[in-house]
């Protein structure tokens, strides 16, 4: 119940966030730390009060680590949003996602005493972000006259929602320019999500443990960050690489019982030679279609039955 209700501020407010960034999908990075230090900031401060009352004998670093462990966890979780098969939620998802990043980074400041409704965390977290080098720069972006122009013009609203999901990907740590890594490596990567896209039109739920896995690389790396600048050093306790917690666990039985259904399903095509019109592939087109609704419909009522 607890994971619950931490969850449910986030995945209220993304609708919200979504308008706002989709009225300058430039201005994403701002528009997302103004509107998280009006909606999270206040509450970040007593969220770490309640924490810190529940658990008296843990000192700043156990309080940190609790915090970083509970946000990666819940991060993680909006990631299952995008494992349907009903694209447009995304941009929704990834907000929720983006949301419970920055209250995570605003818990983590004010684990160590900084004021997490100060316009000042909005500037920093600019800064742990990567989209600017310092925070005065960061500042003089926060403000709404003298920044970057929206984008999206006169592209129409299909473009202008296609950039705006590239940019999420990107704030969020999804896609990241990787340098160090080999062009063997690059091309296995797309090579992986391609192979990932191509099975999830048919087992949509494939994704859950792909974009559970993303989720938390990123997150890590953005607590990393962030503790490192509030703190001066980063936690030797939080996990390297990707650990497989119940989250992840559960994503992934998801996931193989939805390559399961069509397979199955494929299979009973195949011995009772069922044929439409003298053809077996109609069938095997109404299966497949039939078997991702059904998967994905599963997912879409248990996911909504839990929020609600």
């Amino acid at each position: 119940m607890r994971k619950r209700t931490r969850a449910a501020p986030a995945a209220g407010l993304a609708g919200s966030l979504l308008k706002e960034v989709l009225a300058e999908p430039g201005r994403l990075p701002e528009s997302l730390a103004s509107f998280a230090l009006r909606h999270l900031g206040p509450g970040a401060g007593p969220a770490v009060a309640r924490l810190r009352e529940a658990h008296p004998e843990a000192d700043a670093a156990a309080l940190r680590t609790l915090v970083v462990a509970r946000g990666r966890r819940s991060v993680t979780a909006e990631g299952a949003f995008v494992g349907g098969p009903f694209l447009l939620l995304i941009p929704v998802a990834f907000c929720g996602a983006l949301l419970t990043q920055v209250r995570t980074v605003l818990e983590i400041a004010a684990v160590d005493g900084w004021d997490s409704a100060d316009p000042q965390r909005a500037a920093e977290l600019l800064v742990l972000q990567g989209v600017y080098g310092d925070t005065e720069t960061a500042r003089a972006a926060l403000d709404p006259a003298g920044t970057r122009p929206g984008t999206g013009g006169d592209r129409g609203r299909v473009a202008a929602l296609l950039d705006l999901i590239t940019r999420m990907a990107r704030l969020l740590g999804l896609v990241t320019p990787d340098d160090r890594a080999g062009r063997w490596v690059r091309i296995g990567r797309w090579a992986l999500l391609g192979a990932v896209f191509l099975v999830g039109l048919v087992a949509p739920l494939v994704w859950l443990p792909y974009m559970a896995a993303g989720y938390y690389r990123s997150t890590t790396r953005l607590t990393d960050r962030a503790t490192v600048f509030y703190v001066g050093s980063p936690d030797p306790r939080s996990p390297r690489g990707v650990r497989l917690d119940p989250v992840m666990a559960r994503a992934g039985l998801r996931a193989v019982g939805s390559i399961l259904l069509p397979t199955v399903a494929i299979f009973l095509v195949v011995v009772t030679d069922i044929r439409i019109a003298g053809g077996r592939w109609p069938v095997l087109g109404i299966v497949l279609t039939s078997s991702c609704l059904v998967s994905g419909g599963w997912w879409l009522w248990r996911h909504h039955k839990r929020r609600s």
